[in-house]
């Protein structure tokens, strides 16, 4: 991190978090944050369902929730990029105040609940964006919707068009009850619906998954007999937590998800768990508390094709995704590793 974007963050932290998250999205929009490009090797090329990637660094949903700095996101060094979530009609979310920095522990609280601005809106902002490498929708459901597990089809059937992958969000903690849709039965319902709207779109774009960290070893298992059976073609682990388990900060009892540095072991044991369980033959990627190259080495490792960062940005700046590429480019080499893919999986036991 340069002095500049040292003092950008350390004003941005003057701010209400929510508020600061906003004025980055304004800033990177307006071309006022200088954009690297896709930091890549013949190392860190990587091919995940279908989506060939320059690097296997990628940007978690949730930053830029209605598409707003998609073309710039996708110029600032990132292998893959995601937004959302989006739900059919647009909601306002839960009431604010609903981020919370955990500093001392290198971690946010957020409890959104989903706030966006409608698929329409979000889909008009995606058919007009210029993507330099693979743009993913997160996809959600209405609070307030009688058929939830419909609303995933929905905003796929407006959206799909006009990305390159979309996720199936059943794993944020911040609308109640969404997370009983991780259950065998229901999830299989769910992702059948959302398969048959892909399979209706103009383009076959790949079907993501993403799943809690908080899941007990049954519903770990029910999740990876699913996954395998239902036709999806990866699945993200993992997403927020509900643990507290030895925060420090005076926001570490705030309801919410919690992420950051805190989530690392967890994700990363989950992940390799699910990797065990699917034996190789479906996809991961690796999310949760990846601060440093190595987190993303041992993501990879534990059994990820890609990984994805977002709060780690919010204490170490945009030029992480840079030094994340870079660090791992160099661990690949160091360990004679030709390409991320042989890498896989090596470290696996490790995290059992």
């Amino acid at each position: 991190m340069n002095l500049i974007e040292r003092a950008g963050l350390c004003a941005l932290h003057q701010f209400d978090p929510e508020v600061a998250h906003g004025l980055s999205i304004r800033a990177l929009s307006a071309g006022l944050v200088p954009l690297p490009g896709v930091y890549q090797s013949p190392r860190l090329k990587t091919r995940i369902a279908g989506l060939d990637l320059l690097n296997p660094v990628g940007l978690a949903a949730g930053y830029d929730k209605n598409a707003e700095a998609v073309t710039p996101l996708s110029r600032a060094g990132f292998g893959f990029v995601e937004v959302g979530a989006a739900t059919p009609l647009p909601q306002p979310g839960n009431p604010k105040p609903r981020l919370f920095r955990l500093t001392e522990d290198r971690a946010v609280i957020n409890r959104f609940g989903f706030n966006n601005q409608g698929a329409e809106a979000i889909a008009a902002r995606l058919a007009g964006a210029k993507r330099h490498v693979p743009v993913g929708l997160n996809l959600g459901a209405n609070k307030t919707s009688a058929d939830r597990a419909a609303d995933f089809a929905k905003v796929l059937a407006t959206c799909g068009p006009h990305v390159d992958f979309a996720t199936v969000n059943v794993s944020s903690p911040n609308t109640e009850k969404l997370r009983d849709l991780q259950g065998k039965a229901a999830l299989s319902a769910l992702l059948a619906g959302v398969i048959a709207t892909r399979d209706g779109l103009p383009r076959r774009i790949p079907v993501f998954l993403k799943i809690a960290p908080d899941l007990n070893e049954a519903e770990l298992a029910d999740v990876a007999e699913v996954a395998l059976t239902s036709g999806i073609d990866a699945v993200i682990a993992t997403n927020t937590t509900l643990s507290r388990d030895g925060l420090r900060s005076r926001h570490r009892d705030e309801a919410g998800g919690l992420s950051g540095a805190p989530l690392f072991e967890k994700s990363t044991r989950i992940l390799a768990r699910l990797s065990q369980l699917t034996e190789g033959k479906l996809p991961l990627i690796g999310v949760g508390g990846i601060f440093s190259p190595d987190d993303a080495y041992q993501k990879i490792r534990a059994g990820a094709s890609a990984v994805q960062i977002y709060s780690a940005m919010v204490y170490q700046g945009l030029s992480l995704v840079t030094e994340i590429a870079r660090g791992l480019d160099a661990l690949l080499a160091r360990d004679g590793f030709a390409t991320v893919a042989e890498a896989v999986g090596t470290g696996r036991k490790d995290w059992l």
